[in-house]
């Protein structure tokens, strides 16, 4: 399927320095995302969509920021080129970064790599979280990236307004769960810098299978708990291969691929959170997904998709709210 720019390419000319050559890069359901060879430069440039968009959403300028503010930290990022904030351009803020080379896979399972591989590459997200979250955000320039205290009250608040704004149809279980949280959130685990979408799906593997070489998609990142980060990635071992490549049910350890307690040990001997990882945080991840899930059905009805398949992904909205339900009915520790 032939993917159209919602931009003219003629707009990158002046930035670039002559006529550039676009191809798509179709996963990832909120910012548009472009490779962009010019001359013998290759880069990659993310956009806001065109339209309107949720208050807080599509915060590409964070994403820059954050990426550039980590670079030599030992959490590996795309070099950062240029950051436009406004809409003469391209007719929204976008940034150009450096195009890393390596391969990403949606799938969690990473089927394209040998057990021995995945091994690796599982041991490296957990060093690369736990690095992320010692990293001193004052010294990087970050003091102002988010408030500091009250995380999850302040998350609780913004999805349940986000469910708002977004919604699409009735659902009582979200409304349920809106107000359940707000009435139960716990104390902060830490402050730390948190990426927000911290998954298999947003790590660039090299091209040989071995290490991590670059930690992608920041739109969510900001200061807060530490256990946020562990609870969103902990959700794809619950998740089945047909729901955003997780791998539950999967026999992990004949495909090389740990379980979710392996992974929390691995994290915490790398220096990770100490904190226990509880069904509140479990459950919120999910809640927060099904929230997220109704945001892209909403831009998929609206025309403004990032990808072809948003309303696929959009319909596991009840499905996570399902979860997450049952995870604090059954108030299971992981």
């Amino acid at each position: 399927m032939v993917v159209t720019p919602d931009f003219d390419p003629e707009g990158l000319i002046p930035v670039l320095g002559g006529p550039v050559t676009l191809s798509p890069v179709t996963s990832g359901q909120s910012n548009p995302t472009w490779f962009v060879d010019r001359g013998e430069r290759r880069l990659v440039l993310r956009k806001k969509p065109l339209g309107a968009t949720l208050s807080s959403a599509h915060a590409i300028e964070r994403e820059y920021r954050i990426m550039d503010a980590l670079a030599g930290s030992g959490v590996p990022v795309p070099r950062m080129i240029l950051l436009d904030e406004g809409a003469e351009v391209l007719g929204t803020p976008f940034y150009i970064m450096e195009r890393l080379e390596g391969r990403v896979s949606e799938d969690s399972a990473l089927p394209d790599l040998a057990p021995p591989q995945r091994e690796v590459v599982y041991a490296d997200a957990a060093r690369i979280l736990a690095r992320l979250h010692n990293v001193d955000w004052r010294a990087a320039g970050l003091e102002d990236f988010g408030r500091h205290g009250d995380y999850y009250a302040r998350q609780v608040r913004r999805w349940s307004r986000q469910w708002q704004e977004s919604r699409t149809r009735e659902d009582r279980e979200i409304d349920a769960l809106s107000a359940w949280f707000a009435d139960n959130t716990p104390p902060d685990s830490g402050l730390t810098i948190v990426h927000g979408d911290y998954r298999i799906g947003n790590l660039m593997v090299a091209p040989d299978g071995g290490a991590i070489v670059g930690v992608l998609d920041w739109e969510l990142s900001t200061l807060g708990d530490p256990l946020s980060d562990l609870a969103h990635l902990a959700m794809f071992w619950t998740l089945a291969p047909d729901q955003l490549g997780g791998i539950g049910g999967l026999p992990l350890r004949d495909l090389g691929l740990p379980t979710a307690a392996d992974f929390l040990d691995r994290y915490r001997r790398a220096g990770g959170c100490e904190a226990p990882l509880t069904p509140f945080h479990r459950a919120f991840a999910f809640y927060r997904m099904s929230v997220i899930f109704e945001g892209i059905t909403a831009r998929a009805r609206a025309g403004q998709a990032a990808s072809p398949d948003a309303l696929k992904v959009g319909a596991l909205a009840p499905v996570c709210a399902r979860i997450a339900a049952d995870i604090l009915s059954t108030d299971e520790q992981m």
